[in-house]
């Protein structure tokens, strides 16, 4: 018989489950050991040859005409899944005695093909981790993040017209002079006053007459 498949009615659930914890599972970071010495596995592609060697950290190790460098070394714990890698940088020596990099980066002994030596030559792969140790704590996954503090409320400048030198006690003092403002609304201006009935003026351009005199 075969496998029996999960019933549709628990797939609904278990979509929920997954996105409640966060998409998938997410394993803690886990600490590693540094070593003081690399040991590595060197191939003469022409001669067939194997031959293992040791470098040690920041030291230079001459294997034909590669020159390799060993920056770091690192293994995990017994309790963590085993992981063993390194970073190295390598030369190629030329004819002319001259050295020219041709490789910089991670090692792993667990996948000699991950980022392989690429030369026609030789070949070198990382075997293992061996010397002092130290251990390297890994940083925490969540970082806990304080809270910002809360913005101070920022003072209102005054109004343009309002504006003026402020007083003894820092407060704001309105400007001596009136303020113009318009009418409030639904203001009517009063009528103007009638004009009493007296002596009508002559016209300006009008010259006197005998009856004036």
């Amino acid at each position: 018989m075969g496998m029996a498949r999960p019933r549709k009615h628990l797939l609904p659930a278990l979509v929920v489950l997954l996105a409640a914890s966060g998409g998938g599972i997410h394993p803690a970071a886990a600490d590693k050991i540094k070593h003081s010495i690399a040991v590595f596995s060197g191939l003469d592609k022409i001669t067939g040859r194997i031959i293992s060697f040791e470098v040690a950290t920041n030291e230079t190790v001459q294997f034909g005409t590669l020159q390799i460098t060993e920056r770091v070394c690192y293994t995990r714990p017994p309790t963590e899944a085993p992981q063993t890698d390194t970073f190295v940088e390598v030369d190629n020596v030329g004819p002319d005695k001259k050295a020219k990099r041709i490789f910089t980066g991670w090692m792993f002994a667990a996948s000699p093909g991950l980022n392989a030596l690429d030369h026609p030559v030789y070949d070198i792969w990382l075997t293992g981790c061996k010397g002092d140790q130290q251990v390297i704590a890994s940083p925490p996954s969540t970082a806990a993040v304080e809270p910002a503090p809360a913005a101070k409320p920022q003072q209102q400048p005054a109004p343009p017209a309002l504006r003026g030198a402020a007083d003894a006690d820092g407060a704001p003092r309105l400007p001596s002079g009136p303020i113009e403002v318009g009418p409030p609304p639904g203001f009517v201006p009063p009528a103007a006053p009638a004009a009493s009935p007296g002596r009508q003026a002559a016209p300006p351009n009008s010259a006197p007459g005998d009856g004036d005199l």
